[in-house]
């Protein structure tokens, strides 16, 4: 039978499902009732009957109202209230409650009978578990109490430089940026005045085509891609003798040197190299007793349970890919391995402890090179120093959805609704957020990707910070103009943003682009997490671009995104020509709209430069030149925001993006290398590039003090 409307908007009330939403064009889209009803089953709710809807509903709200505690409370450290729900016959007594710390020490409060709420005791911002007893009644439930605001930048005004690690070239690498490599850029920012570097999410990736190589996509986000190791450095090279003769073999130099001379990242042959010589140098780091390292001890006992599904599910691909070349992830798997706390998993870690031990040592290595590349920049005088970037989701067949199924949601996946850039829509083809799921265990596996990605840096930036507030789903089966919004709980998951954010001293970014409500941008700003503003993006209501001075303070200034087009590609049209080669436009009429549309664009960027005294009025805009370089960067640079950061394809004029969305192997997403490597950026054409950003740091109050040598 049919579904009422008002039992049908019941439902997509309590658990989040936006009955209407309003596009970036300003237009309006009510999402139908087969569309409402197919999320709704997607998180677990009985949609087969008006009556068991019904029953779904009274469920939901019976749970809520008859339970002492909620299952995780967040509070901030001015803001110290908690609500007690009070079950039936209970409004008549007191409520013990009583808070552990995590020491394990705890501190009891009492409510008075006919009291429905009570102030904490004066804790510091952290983690705690709270028991609340009234009568027979006894509730448990998580506690979080965070700081009023996110840690601030230590600088008033800071430059920076945004660097894809993998595509560093240099005459040393192995095909592929790596760890040492990005010292070297470092010393480079340092030298023309930056205060941060920013990188590409480093998480690990599956690093074999014609799979997902994207960051943004990845395998897990706890951990990260073993091909930023620079192998060579590793203590174990120079004690393994073959490691040191495989090196320097004629087949291994040929494809080394093919690898730095590829135009593209080869992801699956650097991968398949690098991990011949890690295992090489494994069995020397075992021969010499490393097992018994107590560094090593104490890195497996401080990552803990997360660390071990990690490693255990990277042996059990190698071993399932080994045993059968056309199984590429856990899908293609025997059922009882797909669970990771079958029987049949733990006997395969048992019996493979050396390779699950392996892929431990793997991520301790590359712990240990990403906390020198901090120190370097620490030791060059960077205020900030790396600024990480934690994507906004994970590959649906790797190692996290893997390891905590019960996190996502099956039946759908997230994208975005039509836009300028992409006017199909976007489907990123990864499982939603169990919501549900993440609040009964109090935001566990969030605060540990937050905390686990401010680790060795100064800034965190949050892809699609949206994310805390709803997210766009595209139930199985349909295209990405026929999803809705779903919400999230905005205001607990800012809060533990807040607390990790001062707890490891990261400046947060939230990457807020797109169809963004109001209360987002609020949030933001209540709690210090700042804005991401973009050149192309920042207009007023008539489509003007704005002033420098129309910038808000609070906020990260830039050109571009991975997913844009570069200033150079930009103005010669380079992602429209990349849109149509791909396949994309839908016709011919799309993509010379789209060209005309591009030329008005170029034309209004050229007026707001010209306003700004930036550049002079008969300047030749026809093509990008030094001019716009110039006073594009300088535009930027002249905001009063926080922070400034400008994609190294913008400072050397790259006409190439990393990625261009709506593709896979129709572009060479997440591959691109920089247009010049590590050696040529201190002369000719780099250098000069670098000298004009480095001035617009000085003019602008941004410019960090000469390095420390």
């Amino acid at each position: 039978m049919d579904l009422t409307p008002d039992t049908l908007a019941q439902a997509a009330a309590l658990w989040g499902v936006e009955a209407e939403y309003w596009d970036i064009f300003g237009e309006r889209h009510v999402a139908t009732s087969a569309l409402l009803e197919r999320i709704l089953k997607s998180l677990g709710v009985d949609t087969s009957s008006e009556s068991a809807l019904e029953n779904a509903v009274a469920v939901r709200k019976a749970a809520e109202a008859s339970c002492l505690l909620p299952r995780t409370i967040v509070v901030t450290e001015s803001e110290r209230r908690v609500m007690i729900r009070r079950p039936p016959g209970t409004d008549s007594m007191p409520v013990e409650v009583s808070i552990e710390i995590e020491d394990g020490a705890a501190v009891t409060a009492k409510v008075a009978p006919g009291e429905n709420s009570f102030d904490l005791p004066d804790l510091v911002p952290g983690y705690y578990t709270i028991t609340a007893t009234a009568g027979g009644a006894k509730a448990h439930a998580a506690l979080i109490i965070a700081p009023d605001r996110a840690w601030q930048p230590p600088v008033d005004r800071a430059g920076g430089v945004a660097v894809s690690l993998y595509g560093l070239r240099s005459a040393r690498n192995w095909g592929a940026g790596d760890f040492t490599d990005l010292e070297a850029f470092l010393g480079w920012a340092a030298r023309a005045g930056a205060g941060f570097v920013s990188l590409n999410p480093l998480h690990a990736i599956a690093n074999r085509a014609p799979y997902n190589t994207s960051p943004y996509l990845p395998d897990s986000v706890f951990y990260r891609n073993f091909v930023y190791l620079d192998v060579e450095r590793l203590p174990e090279f120079a004690r393994c003798g073959w490691a040191q003769r495989l090196r320097h073999r004629p087949p291994i130099e040929k494809e080394i040197s093919e690898l730095r001379a590829a135009p593209y990242v080869e992801y699956e042959r650097v991968a398949r190299l690098k991990r011949v010589f890690l295992k090489l140098l494994f069995r020397t780091f075992l021969r010499d007793g490393g097992a018994a390292d107590p560094n090593f001890g104490d890195y497996l006992v401080q990552e803990g349970e997360p660390l071990r599904l990690f490693a255990t599910h990277a042996a059990l691909d190698e071993a399932m890919h080994a045993r059968n070349h056309n199984v590429w992830n856990w899908s293609g798997w025997p059922p009882e391995l797909q669970d990771p706390d079958s029987p049949e998993v733990a006997e395969f870690a048992a019996s493979h402890r050396r390779s699950v031990l392996f892929h431990q040592w793997v991520q301790w290595r590359i712990d240990q090179q990403l906390g020198e590349a901090q120190a370097t920049a620490l030791r060059l005088g960077m205020p900030i120093g790396l600024y990480h970037d934690l994507a906004l989701a994970v590959d649906k067949f790797g190692a996290d959805v893997w390891a905590s199924r019960r996190y996502f949601v099956d039946g759908c996946r997230v994208g975005a609704p039509p836009d300028g850039f992409s006017p199909k829509g976007q489907d990123w083809g990864f499982p939603p957020p169990n919501s549900m799921a993440h609040f009964e265990e109090g935001y566990r596996l969030i605060s540990a990707a937050i905390r686990k990605n401010c680790r060795h840096g100064g800034a965190l930036r949050l892809d699609h910070v949206m994310r805390f507030f709803r997210l766009y789903w595209i139930p199985n089966d349909l295209d990405a103009t026929q999803g809705t919004y779903v919400t999230d709980r905005y205001e607990d998951l800012i809060r533990v943003l807040a607390l990790e954010s001062v707890r490891n001293h990261t400046v947060i970014v939230g990457e807020d682009l797109g169809t963004v409500p109001d209360i987002a941008r609020e949030m933001l700003a209540r709690f210090g997490i700042l804005s991401y503003r973009l050149f192309y993006f920042e207009r007023d209501n008539a489509g003007r671009f704005l002033r420098p001075d129309a910038y808000p303070v609070e906020a990260l200034v830039s050109v571009s995104t991975h997913d844009l087009p570069t200033l150079a590609g930009f103005w010669a049209a380079r992602d429209i020509e990349a849109r149509r080669d791909a396949g994309i436009l839908s016709d011919d009429a799309l993509y010379h709209r789209l060209l005309e549309e591009r030329e008005r664009e170029k034309q209004n960027m050229a007026a707001v430069l010209r306003e700004c005294g930036l550049l002079a009025a008969g300047a030749d805009c026809s093509s990008f030149n030094g001019d716009l370089h110039y006073a594009i960067t300088g535009f930027l640079a002249r905001t009063p925001s926080r922070l400034f950061v400008l994609n190294q394809e913008d400072i050397f004029k790259d006409t190439e993006q990393q990625n261009l969305p709506a593709t896979t192997s129709e572009y060479p997403n997440w591959r691109h290398k920089m247009k010049y490597a590590l050696e040529e950026l201190d002369r000719g054409i780099p250098a000069a590039c670098t000298a004009m950003f480095r001035g617009w740091l000085e003019a602008s109050g941004r410019l960090n003090p000469a390095p420390v040598s």
